[in-house]
């Protein structure tokens, strides 16, 4: 079972009429975190073991899954001080184990990868980011990270054009480009899989990026392989998309909903 690492850290300033009160994975989507959405998905396909990188509002985070047990169930309290709340009923999370790393409030997405290095169990790990859902098939996913040797896979979507594009040729990731005259309408959608060898290609010093410093190097070592998919996949950058996805939701069978329980 691989480990799953989730940047959490992010302000969403595009999204501010709800991130100046929480961070942005904590949004919700159909009256829930979207951060709620991506573990579904994951461990959809059994990946029950999940580290997230915390940074601005991570307090908001830690909260509301410390206390998720009695947020989402039937309980009894005694208010006696050493009673414990009963809680009538199992979730269907009982089985997620969740380590919360504040990896700073500044930090770009490298470090705070680096700065949880120590709480990886597993060889290789997954990594994403903590605002966007999609149905991709994860299963699918390992097999072809397994198929090709190489350090890392990140999947390629073919979103909007406003977004950085990855450079390629066949299935490997030749560069990234940050403002792109789109060539082959394929960017960095997330859903990495990553060998722990990657995590040498970091540093905890607060400057060391994710895409345009750290996956260049991985690409240019001829280290780094992209699993293109053409399923959905949305991210939730701005208003406009977080009410584009809570319509989806409210749809019978919104896209990224895998599992069956809700």
């Amino acid at each position: 079972m691989y480990d799953v690492v989730i940047l959490c850290g992010g302000k969403g300033s595009r999204l501010s009429e709800e991130t100046v009160e929480k961070p942005k994975p904590m949004v919700e989507i159909g009256g829930k975190p979207i951060l709620w959405h991506i573990m579904k998905h994951y461990s959809h396909y059994g990946c029950h073991r999940f580290i997230l990188a915390l940074g601005y509002k991570a307090e908001y985070i830690k909260s509301y899954f410390y206390n998720y047990r009695l947020f989402t169930s039937d309980f009894t309290l005694e208010l006696h001080p050493e009673k414990k709340p009963h809680v009538h009923a199992v979730s269907d999370e009982s089985h997620w184990e969740i380590t919360f790393v504040d990896t700073g409030l500044e930090t770009l997405k490298g470090s705070r990868i680096k700065r949880l290095e120590k709480y990886i169990k597993s060889d290789s790990f997954h990594l994403t980011y903590g605002d966007g859902v999609s149905d991709i098939n994860i299963k699918e996913l390992e097999n072809f990270h397994r198929s090709h040797g190489k350090i890392g896979t990140v999947t390629g979507v073919h979103p909007p054009s406003r977004f950085g594009e990855m450079i390629i040729d066949g299935d490997n990731v030749k560069k990234f480009e940050e403002k792109p005259q789109l060539s082959s309408g394929i960017i960095n959608g997330g859903y990495f899989l990553l060998d722990t060898k990657f995590l040498k290609y970091l540093n905890s010093d607060p400057n060391c990026d994710l895409e345009f410093d750290t996956l260049q190097k991985l690409a240019a070592d001829g280290e780094l392989k992209v699993y293109k998919y053409k399923g959905f996949w949305q991210c939730m950058d701005t208003v406009r998309e977080r009410d584009y996805l809570n319509k989806l939701w409210e749809q019978e069978n919104p896209p990224w909903k895998v599992w069956k329980s809700l």
